[in-house]
């Protein structure tokens, strides 16, 4: 059965704790910095990793947990439905001052990736961030997770920053995490759908 893409009316905290579980990598990127008064280079290098990288997510904490349940209240946030059961998640919240939808969260269940309802998700929500006169997504990933990278690449995203001390101030050591900021614009020139026909998301 093909999931049913529709507006997020509320969010139970079991389907939160479901549904964000955490990824698995057989790969990375590599992330360096070289600085001098002169000249300052942020590098990104893919690499593959002798064994795979595992992250686990455990339940929000409490204050995000709030601050999830109140997302769907602002119009801007989707789900994807196989039935009764919530298989797909985004989370969003508008920023007015400039003009951005933050994805917080951006989920599938393992049963329905690679079919098309990640993408058919994505296209919801971009939908009516345009619609509101938004000109640009952003979400927020990790150098570590690259499948994520390349299903935001393959839904019309690019990488455009890096944050080396977003988590912790060692984000650059051997098992820090480094945080990768994906966007995608809106406005004329934009993606659409034909674009990322070949995308298994």
């Amino acid at each position: 059965m093909s999931a049913i893409i529709q507006p997020l009316l509320a969010l139970a905290e079991a389907d939160l704790t479901r549904l964000i579980v955490g990824y698995v990598s057989s790969e990375k990127y590599l992330v360096s910095k070289t600085e001098t008064p002169l000249r300052t280079v942020i590098a990104l290098e893919r690499v593959a990793l002798d064994r795979p990288y595992e992250k686990h997510w455990g339940p929000p904490d409490p204050e995000l947990a709030r601050h999830y349940a109140g997302l769907p209240a602002l119009g801007f946030s989707f789900g994807a439905y196989a039935g009764d059961e919530l298989v797909g998640l985004a989370l969003a919240e508008p920023y007015t001052w400039n003009r951005t939808l933050w994805i917080w969260e951006f989920h599938i269940a393992a049963g329905q990736r690679r079919g098309g309802v990640g993408r058919r998700l994505m296209e919801a929500v971009a939908g009516k961030a345009r619609a509101a006169g938004l000109r640009m997504m952003v979400c927020e990933t990790q150098n570590t997770n690259v499948p994520a990278i390349d299903f935001y690449r393959a839904v019309g995203f690019a990488l455009e920053a890096v944050d080396l001390s977003y988590y912790r101030n060692d984000d650059l050591g051997p098992e820090g995490e480094v945080a990768v900021f994906m966007k995608r614009r809106l406005g004329q020139g934009g993606y659409s759908l034909t674009t990322a026909a070949g995308s298994t998301a």
